[in-house]
């Protein structure tokens, strides 16, 4: 048998040399671009590519986007230690694939794409006579696309991750002290592993995450003024200082983005809830700033201190007003999140409310290097409300820069100011 695979494998060879001179070939490595979107526990997506793979209840799928209608020839890469079996699906068509030892680029077919969008190459393990299916390092994609996009040349863990987006609001020209943001998860974009950050400033940020399946936070993260990604370097005449903490708050240092102060509240926020966030930045006219963000716990209808931090050498107000949704589980990028942000105000240091109406989108290194598509925001006319988008593969990105207004709502938010000094 290993014979007769030797000469078929020969024969391959020598007709993907010839295939191969006809059109551009493409290697999309499962390493970057494959998901375990089932059956989590019975394979692994590894720098190797798809290892462990050793439940035939796992899917593994591989995203890759194609820019036009066409026909494709795909092919397969991997090895195995005994004899397995395995389905691959594009589209409707399902092709079941035999194989032993090294597999180099076996033809798996054609295959069509009807309209441009991203699509998934699909796989299943059958049977198998060792442990493991076998190790998949890639899938050779012969094309005449000149605009294949998947992860390559480009980091796997942030390519897996997905692209964060944002939305930088235009703030007047005062001097600005407070800001407030209101957010809600809808439903369809409450995925685990993502921050939806709704009060963003210059030094740091503010907002909700979803931890993992039994747990949520409310986090506030100010960052030193020492440049370092280990917060234990930091000198303590440039740490982060606690001045107060709220309820059942944790404070703790954070690292590897820079560095600084963070706090966090294990709550239980709900999609489809609209939560409200209110930040003040000050000078505390000794050379450093304060920093101080409140939560309103909608489900509790009361607000609640989450912390405030001084910043030592720092004399801002508040600056570069901003929100944004990313996602922190490799594993969870082929999942789209989505959140709504509304009703934004900030009030000056004489003490004015102002109505932020407008917003322009941006997005990171990981769009900025085209490898991946599905990033997205806007605005959405029926809440009045700002959105964003991310991650799971959707057709239809945003371009960079794109400008969004919203309607006024003219009535400022009532905060009891006098309450919030009291927590």
């Amino acid at each position: 048998m290993k014979r007769n695979l030797s000469v078929f494998l020969v024969f391959t060879f020598l007709s993907i040399g010839f295939i191969f001179a006809q059109d551009k070939v493409y290697e999309v490595k499962l390493s970057g671009n494959a998901y375990v979107t089932s059956g989590p526990t019975g394979a692994a997506i590894t720098a190797n590519g798809l290892e462990k793979w050793t439940d035939s209840h796992s899917i593994i799928q591989t995203y890759i986007y194609f820019s036009k209608p066409q026909t494709i020839k795909l092919f397969i890469k991997g090895n195995t230690k005994g004899r397995s079996s395995f389905r691959i699906s594009f589209q409707n068509k399902k092709v079941k694939l035999e194989v032993n030892d090294d597999f180099k680029e076996i033809p798996v077919g054609k295959f069509k794409v009807n309209q441009p969008g991203y699509y998934s190459v699909t796989l299943q393990g059958l049977r198998k006579t060792d442990d493991e299916f076998g190790r998949i390092v890639s899938f050779i994609v012969q094309t005449n696309d000149e605009q294949l996009v998947y992860v390559h040349d480009f980091s796997d863990y942030w390519g897996r991750r997905g692209p964060s987006v944002h939305l930088n609001y235009s703030l007047p020209n005062d001097t600005i002290e407070w800001f407030y943001n209101e957010v809600t998860v809808p439903q369809h974009g409450e995925i685990v592993g993502s921050y939806y950050m709704a009060n963003g400033f210059g030094e740091g940020y503010f907002g909700m995450q979803y931890n993992s399946e039994k747990e949520r936070r409310i986090l506030f993260s100010v960052w030193s003024p020492f440049d370092t990604q280990n917060p234990e370097s930091i000198p303590d005449s440039l740490k982060i200082k606690v001045l107060r903490k709220g309820e059942g708050v944790h404070i703790g240092e954070f690292g590897n983005e820079g560095a600084g102060g963070q706090s966090f509240l294990r709550y239980h926020w709900k999609a489809n809830n609209t939560y409200k966030f209110l930040t003040q930045v000050k000078p505390d006219d000794k050379g450093n700033t304060v920093y101080t963000s409140y939560f309103f716990a909608t489900d509790e209808n009361r607000w609640r201190l989450i912390a405030s931090f001084l910043r030592p050498q720092t004399h801002v107000y508040y600056s570069h007003a901003h929100s944004f949704l990313e996602n922190f589980i490799p594993e969870q990028g082929y999942r789209t999140r989505q959140v709504f942000f509304g009703n934004q105000w900030c009030r000056s240091k004489a003490g004015k409310w102002i109505e932020v109406t407008g917003s322009k989108f941006s997005y990171d290194a990981t769009a900025k290097a085209g490898v991946r598509l599905d990033y997205g925001g806007g605005y959405d006319e029926n809440s009045n409300r700002f959105y964003l988008k991310n991650g799971g593969f959707f057709f239809g990105s945003t371009p960079f820069g794109s400008m969004f207004h919203r309607r006024e709502e003219k009535t400022p938010p009532a905060i009891p100011f006098n309450e919030l000094d009291a927590l």
